[in-house]
């Protein structure tokens, strides 16, 4: 049984992916921000630790890393399932093994939460490390992304 889908349909569900994707990209900034808050007001004293305390950036960094993970692995999904109805196949190439690379390192990162919350400085450190790898693959997925989108459209 195989999926059909107007021609219109399968061409415009090419830039949900890319969209959602560049959006996250967007969000994972802000998580990297967040994430230094609560190191910043780890490290704090007197007054400025009350201060930013205030800012909920823990509870906030919590919420949208499961925000990110959700989504993430949701895109990685929907890129390749869409890939899969407009191509009959997935292109193995740099872009999809980066994009379950990345799929990996948010779950592996996320998975660190239980240990970090109980203090295990090696779980705050593996977090810190594999969210900046993920952050750096994560532009140049961009990168890449926005040439694929590019050769679709100079196919249209």
């Amino acid at each position: 049984m195989s999926l059909e889908l107007s021609p219109s349909v399968k061409y415009w569900l090419n830039f949900f992916h890319p969209l959602m994707m560049w959006a996250l990209l967007v969000v994972s900034i802000y998580a990297a921000y967040l994430g230094l808050q609560v190191q910043r007001t780890r490290n704090a004293q007197g007054e400025e630790k009350k201060e930013l305390i205030k800012g909920r950036y823990n509870v906030r960094h919590y919420q949208i890393g499961s925000i990110l993970l959700a989504l993430m692995v949701t895109g990685a999904i929907g890129g390749m399932a869409v890939t899969y109805i407009n191509n009959g196949k997935l292109f193995v190439g740099p872009h999809l093994i980066a994009g379950l690379g990345m799929t990996g390192l948010i779950a592996f990162s996320a998975a660190l939460s239980p240990y970090m919350q109980k203090g295990a400085n090696w779980a705050r450190a593996t977090h810190i490390l594999l969210n900046f790898t993920l952050l750096g693959l994560f532009v140049w997925q961009a990168v890449s992304g926005v040439q694929i989108v590019q050769k679709i459209l100079t196919k249209a």
